[in-house]
C-alpha cells in the first residue's frame, strides 16, 4: 500500500538542480559506480533485512455508506529487540488485526500501538517472547542531495526487495500536503518506491534508516518521499511512551513571508487565518499579523519549507500552560499570552449504521473550521447507500446532523445511542436537524414503508 500525491503545482526548481549536480558528477567522472559501491549497498541491504518486517492489515473501510473489512500490504522495519516496529499509519490505522511476515518467514501477531495522521507514521508491537533484530535511526539532518541510497520493503506484497537510486531533496515542502502532513519536509529520492513499499526504510550506506517510504508523485517514474528519520524516531518515541503524540495548538493559520514582501529584511511568518474557535482568536490575534516570536524563540519562515519548523516550534509547546508570542500588527509589535490546547485528531472514528443505510464520523477540529460551526456538536455523514433508507430521505455525504428528534446531538456515541432507541421503538419516522456548509435543513427518516397498510384500508 502507497500514498500518492497529485500535486496543483509544479515542483520547485530543486529536482532540477539535483538532477544537473548528479549528471555532473556522472560526466566528471566523480561517481563510483564499481564493486565498492555495490558492496556498499549489498552491506547496507545485509545490516536492515533481518530487520524487515512485511505485513498485512486487516483494515476498516467506511466507504458508500459500508463497512468493510479489506486486507492491505505494507511494510515495516523492527526499532528495538522487543519487537517495536515503525510503519505508516495508511498503513497500519484503523487496523482489527495485524499479521507481521518477519524475516525467519515466522508469521505473528501484532499489536498497534498507536498511530499518527499528521506524520503518518504507527507503531506495532510484535508478540514475540525472544530477542529480535533491529535497525537504528541515523541522522535526516545530516544527508544531501546526491547520496546513494536504498528503499527496501515489500513492493506489490513482494518482501524483502531493494531498490537503489539517490536522495533527489533533502528538505523537499509539498503545499497540497500541509493539512495532511504539516510538520514534515520530506525527502524526495529516485529509488523505486511502490505500492507496498509503505512503511518500509530509506537507508543510507551504512545501514542507518534516513527515512519512511510513505508516497509516490502520481504519473511520475520513481519520484518517491520519505518521512525523514529525525521525525520519525521522534514520534515513534512518543508512541511507545504515551500511545500517541500530543501536540499543543493555538488556532493559526501560517504562511511564509514571501507570500507578503520580497524584503529579505522583514522577519516573521505570516498569520493568513485564525480558528474562531480558538485561543488565538480570544487573545486577538487577527489574520495580516505578523508572528514575531514563540515563547522568547524567535520564528521566521521566509520561504514555504520553513512553515513546518515553525508548526513544531508551536506543537512542541505544553499543552495548557500560558504561553507569550510576540506579534506585529503595522508597525506596532505586542505581546499576547495565550493558553495553549491540545491540538485535535486529524480523523475522527466511524460508525455504521446498517438499518438507515450510510456511515458517520466523528466532527474533528477541521470539519467544524470548514463547516464554521459554532461548536464541535454533531456527527458528519462520510456515506450513504444507493437505494437506501438515508439515501432515499435526501440524507447525503458532507451533511452534518445536529438533532435528532429535537434532541442535541453531542458526539458520535450519543447518536448512536439516539439512533438505537428509535429502532428498538420502531418509531416509523424520524425527523433530523442537518447541517452542510451555510445551509441548515430538515431530513425525515422513514423507518418503515406504510404505504402498503394504506393500500390495504382503500381496498
Amino acid at each position: 500500500m502507497i500514498a500518492e500525491w497529485n500535486p496543483r503545482r509544479r515542483l520547485s526548481q530543486g529536482l532540477v538542480l539535483s538532477t544537473v549536480l548528479l549528471l555532473g558528477g556522472y560526466l566528471s567522472g566523480c561517481a563510483t559506480t564499481g564493486v565498492g559501491a555495490q558492496s556498499a549497498v549489498i552491506h547496507a541491504k545485509n545490516v536492515v533485512a533481518p530487520a524487515l518486517v512485511h505485513i498485512r492489515p486487516v483494515k476498516e473501510v467506511y466507504a458508500q455508506g459500508k463497512r468493510k473489512e479489506v486486507l492491505v500490504v505494507g511494510s515495516g522495519f523492527i526499532i528495538s529487540p522487543d519487537g517495536y516496529v515503525v510503519t505508516n499509519e495508511h498503513v497500519a490505522g484503523e487496523s482489527n488485526s495485524v499479521r507481521c511476515v518477519l524475516g525467519t518467514k515466522d508469521e505473528v501477531e501484532a499489536e498497534v500501538i498507536g498511530v499518527d495522521p499528521y506524520t503518518d507514521l504507527a507503531v506495532l508491537k510484535l508478540d514475540v517472547g525472544y530477542p529480535l533484530p533491529y535497525v537504528r535511526f541515523g541522522n535526516s539532518d545530516k544527508i544531501q542531495a546526491g547520496q546513494t541510497v536504498i528503499a527496501m520493503g515489500s513492493p506489490h506484497g513482494l518482501s524483502r526487495s531493494v531498490s537503489k537510486g539517490i536522495v533527489s531533496v533533502t528538505g523537499r515542502h509539498l503545499a497540497d500536503q500541509a493539512t495532511k502532513a504539516p510538520f514534515t519536509n520530506w525527502v524526495q529520492t529516485d529509488a523505486a518506491i511502490n505500492p507496498g513499499n509503505s512503511g518500509g526504510p530509506l537507508v543510507n550506506l551504512s545501514g542507518n534508516v534516513i527515512g519512511v517510504n510513505s508516497m509516490v508523485l502520481r504519473g511520475a517514474e520513481n519520484v518517491g518521499f520519505a518521512i525523514p528519520s529525525n521525525l520519525a524516531k521522534e514520534v515513534a518515541d512518543a508512541i511507545i511512551a504515551n500511545g500517541r503524540v500530543q501536540r499543543s495548538w493555538v488556532g493559526l493559520d501560517l504562511q511564509e513571508m514571501l507570500a507578503r514582501t520580497d524584503d529579505p529584511d522583514l522577519k516573521g511568518v505570516v498569520i493568513a487565518g485564525i480558528d474562531p474557535l480558538s485561543p488565538a482568536f480570544e487573545a486577538g490575534i487577527r489574520p495580516g499579523d505578523l508572528l514575531l516570536s514563540i515563547n522568547g524563540e524567535p520564528a521566521n519562515a521566509r520561504f514555504e519549507e520553513d512553515l513546518p519548523h515553525v508548526r513544531r516550534a508551536i506543537a512542541a509547546l505544553p499543552v495548557g500552560e500560558a504561553i507569550p508570542f510576540l506579534i506585529k500588527r503595522g508597525d506596532e509589535e505586542k505581546e499576547v499570552v495565550l493558553t495553549t490546547e491540545e491540538q485535535g485528531g486529524l480523523k475522527g472514528e466511524q460508525g455504521e449504521y446498517k438499518d438507515w443505510g450510510f456511515t458517520a464520523s466523528e466532527l474533528t477540529a477541521t470539519v467544524v473550521r470548514r463547516a464554521r460551526l459554532d461548536s464541535n456538536k454533531g456527527v458528519l455523514v462520510s456515506g450513504t447507500q444507493v437505494g437506501g433508507i438515508a439515501n432515499n430521505a435526501g440524507l447525503s455525504q458532507g451533511d452534518i446532523i445536529l438533532a435528532v428528534d429535537t434532541v442535541e446531538v453531542v458526539n458520535l456515541a450519543q447518536f448512536k445511542e439516539l439512533y438505537d432507541e428509535r429502532l428498538e421503538s420502531g418509531q416509523k419516522r424520524v425527523l433530523l436537524l442537518v447541517r452542510n456548509r451555510a445551509l441548515t435543513r430538515y431530513v425525515l427518516i422513514v423507518q418503515e414503508d406504510d404505504r402498503s397498510e394504506g393500500a390495504d384500508d382503500e381496498e
